[in-house]
């Protein structure tokens, strides 16, 4: 059968462009035309689109006109209006997390330390609230691209437990590292959160997506959270942090520590950790403990390749991993990162949808369940702990 041609079109031209790109070299369920991208910042947009030979847009407009599907690969901030603006041109749309969230009253001074957590709650769900509610009148559907759902071996436990009608009792998982490079990163305004947010939203996602398949698997409803206990803190941001250099210490006014407890509504739980202090390259992963199986999903590292030199100049022109401070010594290389982190998977499964009115596993449904978990957890970290409740919309 011959495949169905989708127009691409990429919003943005810093990290999450490129790897977009890059998964696109590997959707096989569609032809994928790249029609171009567009970014507000004319010489970034000229350097990304120079160097792949795609057409650079003169405007955000004029992009989503001519696409079918659309890439949104900007800051978080700038998320709900694109959204919006392509839902309403009937497009499908691939949005990277986070999802959405709060930013701030639009002030100079705004600081991230010290605005009500309830605010920053309401805000955000009013804009969940207009995302989706743009979807409902659209053709066009939400993507959201949490890679971790569509990593190997989180689909792999999907299979696990629709197969053996598994019920999850404990989860527990991680996502932390040594520091975001990003500038943007370290500031509320840009970023709508430190470390519950930028990091804790990948095994969260994770976590909520797997109850939402059990939930589908036995009764055909997902099972959502209904209460989280969070606590914050910004560890490197101490007057009495000792810096040795190694961990990133730009950040302005978020935290780089999370913890979250999450109570699900048939009253089973997940512990998330999220962080900007951990050294030796990225650490994610997620166990599941159910009712008859246990599973250790290892995403980054996972032992796939081991590798060891007594000199980083050997390995001076070769990739090894994400975020490693040396490469010197032994070191869990990734012989294809990517692959194992879901990327090119995610793309398939968006475009596979697109092309074939495939069911979408990381929905808007699944997005608006994590960021309102998070931003509930920011209410409870406020309170120092205290067990809150979250919406579901």
């Amino acid at each position: 059968m011959e495949k169905k041609v989708l127009r691409a079109g990429i919003v943005g031209s810093g990290f999450a462009a490129k790897f977009h790109y890059e998964a696109l070299q590997r959707v096989f369920s569609a032809k994928v035309d790249i029609a171009g991208a567009y970014s507000p910042s004319s010489e970034n947009l000229q350097a990304y689109t120079s160097e792949r030979s795609l057409k650079a847009f003169s405007s955000l407009e004029e992009l989503l006109q001519n696409s079918d599907v659309i890439h949104v690969c900007t800051p978080p901030v700038t998320h709900e209006p694109i959204v919006i603006a392509a839902l309403q041109l009937n497009k499908h749309v691939i949005v990277e997390k986070p999802f959405t969230g709060y930013f701030g009253d639009g002030s100079e001074d705004f600081n991230g330390d010290t605005f009500s957590r309830e605010k920053g709650l309401e805000a955000t769900l009013e804009s969940l609230k207009r995302m989706l509610q743009a979807e409902r009148e659209s053709k066009g559907l939400i993507m959201y691209a949490e890679n971790w759902v569509y990593a190997p071996a989180i689909q792999k436990e999907r299979e696990v437990l629709e197969k053996t009608g598994a019920q999850i009792i404990w989860m527990h998982g991680e996502e932390s590292h040594s520091g975001s490079h990003s500038l943007a990163y370290g500031q509320w305004k840009l970023s709508g959160g430190g470390s519950m947010i930028g990091k804790g939203c990948h095994p969260l996602s994770a976590a909520i997506y797997l109850k939402h398949v059990e939930g589908r698997a036995r009764n055909g409803k997902p099972i959502r959270p209904q209460t989280i206990s969070a606590r914050t803190h910004a560890i490197t941001r101490m007057p009495g942090f000792r810096d040795e250099g190694h961990l990133r210490t730009t950040y302005k006014d978020i935290e780089d520590f999370a913890m979250l407890h999450v109570v699900f509504e048939d009253g089973t739980i997940a512990d998330v950790f999220a962080s900007e202090l951990v050294l030796g390259g990225v650490h994610n992963w997620i166990e599941v403990n159910t009712n008859n199986h246990r599973t250790i999903c290892n995403i980054h590292p996972n032992n796939a390749m081991q590798a060891y030199t007594p000199a980083e100049r050997y390995f001076k022109d070769v990739y090894v991993v994400e975020k490693t401070e040396t490469k010197q010594g032994w070191s869990s290389m990734s012989p294809d990162e990517a692959w194992f982190a879901g990327y090119q998977h995610e793309m398939d499964a968006f475009y596979r949808s697109a092309a074939l009115g495939e069911p979408v596993e990381s929905n808007s449904s699944l997005a608006a369940d994590v960021i309102s978990t998070i931003y509930a957890g920011y209410v409870s970290s406020e309170r120092k702990g205290a067990e809150t409740p979250i919406t579901i919309l």
